[in-house]
Parts: C-alpha cells; structure tokens; sequence
C-alpha cells in the first residue's frame, strides 16, 4: 500500500529511532556529558587507526566510538541539520577530485557498468525476497533494507512505502558498518593508503570569500535538491553543480583541512550513534539473515571487481569500491582518503543510486508480493 510521504529531510537511525522511556547505562548521562565521552572516545579510537595509516580514519574512529556509546545506552543523535551540512561538504570535497572525463568515463564504459549496477541490484533484491520468504520481516521492509542504495534514500522511500523504518535503518547502516570496514582494510593492507595530512596542516590557511561563496552555493543546491526531492538531493545536486563548475575552470575549489575532520567525524558518529539497544532489541529477529545477506552481497561485488579489473585493467582498490554496495558517502571518503580512481568510482556509485531509485518502488512490490 502506498503512503504519502512524511519527511523531506534525509532520515538517519536515529530520526527513526522508537521511543526510549527509561534511560540506562550511559544515558542516564546528561546530553553534554554523552557528547563528551564520544569525544573522547573519538579521539581513542582514531589515534590508533591515524598511526596505523588506516584510510578514512577520520570516519572508522568516530563511528566505533558512536556505537560504543549508542549500545551502552546513550541518547544523544546527532541532529538532522548537521548532517545536512556534512553532505554538502563531502559533495564539494569530492567534486574537486572530478575531471572532466567524469561523463567520459561513464561514456566509454556504460554497457558494463550497466551490467555491474544492475547486477548488484538484482542481487540485492534477491536477498531481501529470500529474508522476506523465511517469515523474519515484513516483505516490503525485507526488499528496502537490502536495497543497495544511498541509506538515508532508502529509509525515505520505505517509510513512504509502508515499510518499517526502523528495521530499514538498522539493515543498512549494518551494511555500511561492514562495506566501510571491510574497505578501510583493502585499502589498507592492499598498499593503497593516501598521503596522510599531519595535525598542523589542518589549519592552513584558505581563500575565505571564494570559500563562503561555494558554501552557500552548496547549501542552497543541497536545499533545492531536497525540495525536488531528488535522491539524496543534499548530496548529488552540490556534487553535480560543483564538478561541473570545476572541472569547467570556473571555481577553484578550496576546502580547508579542519572543515573536512569535522565533517569526517559528524558522519562517523551519525553511522555510530544509530545502533542503540531499543533498535538491535528491535531487529533482533534480523541480525542473523541480514548479516549473512551483508557478507554475499559483499563478496558477489568483489566478483564484480575482479570484472572489472579483468575488462578495463583497473586497481583492485577503484575495482572494490566501485562496486561497494554503499554507503555512497562513507565510500567516497575512503576514495578520497586513498590512491585510486575517484571518477570512475563516483560514476559507477552515482548510476546505481539513480537506478535502485527508479527501479525500488517497483522491485519492492514486485517481489514483496512474491514472498
């Protein structure tokens, strides 16, 4: 059954949260104290990871010091505007890194990558019909959760669809605790770490005025993508405007490097913070057939990337990412934290968030019917 849509706004884990009625644990903490202990337990965790040389550090260390807090009972989530603000930053970041063979890449590559986003899909769907077949969720919640799109994309849709948006969160943003993990380790211990940037370069100075302009040219796309309501509009409208704009030469995008660690860590905690007890208590039922789901639709991509190092002679790295089943923000971090294809890897990424767009409403009936 088809609902009107509620929310314009991207929907986290914890937008979609159930009601908590008394605090335990760490929520009996005042809201400062809370923020205070993921700070810290920010800063433990990704120390480590930064000396490693992990990539995307800055997203890994905040993300398990969310989930640390967010089990032992903490309330605090992150608000909605901040993680606003964190995708148009990400898109501008991104959008420096693109070219201008970005749709040329697309061009002489399309039946291929037609081929591995339709694949990925389609396996995809296939795990949410099989949990739907075993009686564990609901059909409809089943198709959505395992939708390999953008998550906060896929939350929207489902609670427009009917879905339950809770066990829809709780399924991808599993999946993006494990693509980004699993990454993060490629990346790593494939000799792919990028040049990592020491503590004192984070505040060098930056252009100011050419800075503020592309900001407010950022936030008002990233609006105007939410208005239209275009798949993760507060990402892929600024991306879109800002790459064309500079690979065309007409802005130099300049980012400074402390505006990117705060946007690092916003995200890391806003993944982190998601998995509280009354959601894991929730989809306890789940955890089990969507984890198992989560580890084929990981290593059918790995598949995918060996494809693609085959065809086209790409790094293994690029190949993996390319064809990682989300999250596209989380992915592009770790791209831009590493040596590889940026281009390509966004192209690929970007065409099978707009087609499982397309395509989700119908597969979800499909094939919720059929189960």
């Amino acid at each position: 059954m088809q609902c009107t849509p509620s929310r314009s706004l991207d929907v986290s884990p914890a937008s979609s949260n159930p009601n908590e009625t008394t605090p335990t644990g760490t929520g009996k903490l005042p809201a400062w104290l809370q923020w205070c202990l993921v700070g810290c337990l920010s800063v433990a965790t990704t120390v480590p990871l930064e000396i490693a040389g992990f990539p995307a550090a800055l997203l890994m260390g905040p993300m398990i010091a969310g989930i640390i807090v967010a089990l032992s009972g903490g309330t605090i989530r992150l608000p909605r505007i901040f993680f606003f603000g964190v995708q148009v930053v990400l898109a501008l970041m991104i959008a420096t890194m693109i070219s201008q063979d970005f749709l040329g890449t697309f061009a002489e590559n399309w039946l291929l990558m037609l081929f591995v986003v339709v694949s990925v899909i389609g396996v995809s769907t296939l795990s949410g019909w099989m949990i739907a077949r075993t009686g564990v969720l609901p059909g409809t919640t089943a198709i959505w959760g395992s939708s390999a799109g953008a998550a906060s994309t896929m939350m929207i849709m489902a609670e427009a669809y009917g879905a339950d948006a809770r066990l829809v969160a709780f399924m991808q943003y599993l999946r993006v605790v494990f693509v980004a993990t699993c990454a993060t380790l490629v990346a790593h211990f494939g000799g792919h770490d990028g040049a990592a940037v020491p503590p004192h370069a984070w505040f060098e100075p930056v252009p100011m005025l050419p800075l503020i302009a592309m900001l407010g040219i950022g936030i008002l796309a990233g609006l105007l993508g939410q208005k239209l309501r275009v798949p993760a509009g507060a990402f892929l409208v600024p991306f879109a405007l800002a790459a064309v704009l500079n690979s065309s030469g007409t802005v130099e995008i300049a980012l400074p490097q402390w505006l990117l660690v705060i946007s690092f860590t916003l995200l890391g905690w806003n993944i982190g913070l998601g998995f509280t007890r009354a959601i894991l208590l929730h989809a306890r039922r789940a955890l089990l057939p969507t984890v198992a789901s989560i580890i084929v639709l990981i290593s059918f991509s790995g598949l995918l990337a060996g494809l693609l190092i085959l065809v086209l002679g790409i790094d293994p790295l690029t190949a993996y990412l390319a064809t990682s089943p989300g999250g596209l923000d989380s992915i592009a971090i770790i791209a831009a934290s590493s040596n590889v294809n940026v281009a390509f890897i966004m192209t690929l990424q970007t065409a099978r968030l707009i087609l499982v767009t397309i395509l989700g409403p119908w597969l979800a009936r499909f094939m919720a019917d059929r189960a």
